[in-house]
């Protein structure tokens, strides 16, 4: 029986173990893949917190690999394509929570849940689009804002660092807002037209000073800057929030009544919006800022994401 290296939770609220298992076999309608990269996301937590179906879990659902095997049925993809998959796993499924992800060497997924992976974009850059990437476009792409308009990002980090990069390419008006003059000349780099630093003025006033924006985009869990950021719209505007702290927001009647404005969540992640994320990067040039981490460094590449110390984001190099 062909064995392998895996990362697994034990059980709800346990620490992540290596361990050897037996490679999984595809099932009707499902692939099995060879796993080059999964990044490590924030929803990981949701496995360790208890939210899977069934432990042991393995987590990852920002995965890139090769089709190694078809199950019964499977005709979409031939063998030796790279693919990815990101939290959505087909046939209500959810990658890493209901099904096994890809913090392992192999993983099986269903052949609809699948997107192409061109050969412009390595798996390791791959790999964070596949979640962080395709929240960020998608929000934006599905927003009020046209070309010309003034967006603005809110928080520098795994989402918001490529947020300026896809509202920049996509012709916005780009602003970043953040903490500390450290940041504005990386912001540029992104494609920043703007740097609106909150330790100096008030991120809402800055940008009502510039017209007010059309969209803002949350990318940083504060509840109370998020909620702040209202102010800063202008008419006919949305705030678009796509991560969050699970703290209240502090709004009010009369937030909304300067408006008409919308305050609003974006969750996607299906294979359609993720092939459109890898187009449109592949297109323009968007490239995720990752550090790698080998299968058996899982548990610090996790621990260092979830306390916000990676630039930007973290990938689990499984390949090599």
């Amino acid at each position: 029986m062909k064995m392998m290296k895996a990362i697994q939770i034990p059980s709800k609220g346990e620490k992540m173990q290596l361990v050897e298992i037996p490679v999984p076999q595809p099932g009707e309608g499902q692939v099995r893949l060879r796993v080059e990269a999964c990044g490590v996301c924030n929803g990981d937590s949701m496995a360790i917190g208890g939210a899977a179906s069934e432990y042991p879990r393995i987590p990852g659902h920002e995965v890139i690999g090769i089709v190694e095997e078809l199950g019964a049925g499977s005709t979409k993809w031939k063998i030796g394509e790279r693919v990815g998959i990101g939290w959505h796993g087909g046939h209500n499924h959810v990658t890493g929570l209901t099904i096994d992800g890809g913090y392992a060497e192999y993983m099986v997924a269903y052949e609809d849940s699948l997107s192409s992976i061109p050969d412009e974009l390595s798996a390791l850059e791959a790999a964070p689009l596949m979640c962080a990437g395709e929240t960020t476009f998608s929000a934006l792409k599905n927003s009020k804002a046209r070309p010309g308009d003034l967006v603005a990002i809110q928080g520098i980090g795994g989402l918001g660092h490529l947020a300026i990069q896809f509202a920049n390419k996509a012709g916005y008006r780009t602003a970043a807002i953040s903490r500390g003059s450290d940041k504005e000349t990386l912001v540029r780099q992104l494609g920043a037209h703007l740097y609106i630093d909150s330790e100096k003025e008030d991120p809402a006033e800055a940008l009502q000073a510039l017209g007010g924006a059309k969209v803002i985009l949350a990318t940083a869990p504060n509840a109370k800057a998020i909620s702040s950021l209202i102010n800063g719209l202008g008419q006919d505007s949305e705030l678009i929030i796509v991560a969050g702290s699970g703290d209240q927001l502090e709004l009010s009647a009369m937030d909304f009544l300067k408006g008409p404005n919308t305050v609003r969540g974006s969750f996607t992640g299906q294979a359609k919006e993720i092939q459109a994320t890898i187009n449109f990067s592949v297109l323009t040039d968007v490239r995720p800022m990752i550090e790698t981490f080998p299968l058996e460094r899982a548990s610090e590449a996790y621990d260092k994401m979830m306390s916000a110390s990676t630039r930007f984001r973290a990938v689990l190099n499984i390949s090599e």
